[in-house]
């Protein structure tokens, strides 16, 4: 059963933020079933990068943990329900957004990039990040990259890996005309908001997105005794309209372990790159990481899989 009977817009501001889950922390809010809540959101590096930062400030941001906006207790959520979240509109908060390399993070190893990179967006138009000094304009199609519900365990527990709760998976689809479906795991719910992407291809590969300051607005509902075991979400549409038109350059690579493939995939990519669009290796690597779409071609011919990397060539202005 649908539960969705209120209609107020509450809003919430990102002058407070926590840095873990931990169904201890009180809410910041209490909704009915139908209310929407419009987010201020921060950035994943808490506002430490501003538009002068370089890459020398990259090894100095210290993690704490995603900051994030709530908890926001949904009344009337019991364990066994189902949280339903409808994305409305997911836009910039700041006029530039930020991508880093870290050496040692993301899917390629140290070796392979052994020195920190920062590539600050503009993102003034709303509309495209700007890579600085290149021809390059990634259409924005705004979401945040962590959503998700309190756990039902207790304690601390970070926000890095993505959760039956939800968390921080980085789904680009779950942006504005996206209906979100949640697991209600404690009392209330307390649905947390935050991390920001203005722009990610499938596999955010470099660990960073186009990440920004955002403005989330959020519908809430529930599905009273629906139970499922992790997040699922209905798009509205077809999926990545916004790059996923004109031709697009593909690398590919086989082997029977799907993260090394992938690997190879993207280092073949970013060869294409340096090669035939005159990027460094670091910027090809942070296009990777905003643009191209990993995908699992096939898996199914034992010994080898294939992964292949999609790039969307409409990217070059």
């Amino acid at each position: 059963m649908l539960v969705s009977w209120a209609m107020k817009t509450h809003a919430l501001d990102a002058g407070t933020v926590h840095y873990e889950w931990n169904n201890a922390l009180p809410p910041r809010l209490e909704i009915d079933p139908g209310d929407t809540v419009v987010f201020e959101t921060r950035d994943a590096a808490d506002r430490f990068y501003a538009k002068t930062s370089t890459a020398e400030d990259v090894l100095k941001r210290v993690f704490r943990g995603h900051p994030l906006t709530g908890p926001v207790k949904v009344k009337g959520a019991r364990p066994g329900d189902t949280l339903v979240v409808e994305i409305l509109e997911v836009v910039p908060a700041l006029d530039f957004g930020w991508t880093q390399v870290r050496p040692g993070r993301g899917l390629l190893p140290e070796e392979d990039f052994p020195k920190p990179h920062l590539c600050i967006w503009d993102l003034a138009d709303k509309q495209i990040a700007r890579m600085p000094n290149r021809p390059i304009a990634v259409p924005l199609e705004p979401f945040p990259g962590v959503m998700g519900v309190a756990l039902d365990e207790p304690g601390g527990h970070s926000t890095m890996p993505p959760r039956r709760s939800g968390g921080n998976m980085d789904i680009k689809q779950l942006h504005a005309g996206t209906t979100l479906y949640l697991p209600v795991l404690v009392e209330g719910a307390l649905f947390s908001v935050g991390d920001g992407h203005g722009a990610q291809g499938d596999g955010e590969v470099c660990i960073t997105a186009v990440e920004m300051s955002a403005r989330v607005t959020l519908r809430f509902a529930l599905a009273k005794g629906r139970r499922i075991a992790e997040p699922r979400f209905r798009t509205a549409g077809p999926i990545g309209v916004k790059t996923n038109r004109g031709p697009h350059f593909v690398t590919t690579a086989h082997g029977p372990d799907l993260f090394a493939s992938s690997q190879q995939a993207i280092r073949y990519m970013i060869e294409h790159l340096v090669e035939e669009r005159g990027l460094t290796r670091e910027e090809a690597y942070v296009l990777c990481s905003v643009a191209v779409d990993l995908k699992i071609s096939e898996i199914v011919d034992a010994p080898s899989w294939i992964v292949s990397a999609f790039l969307p060539e409409m990217v070059f202005v």
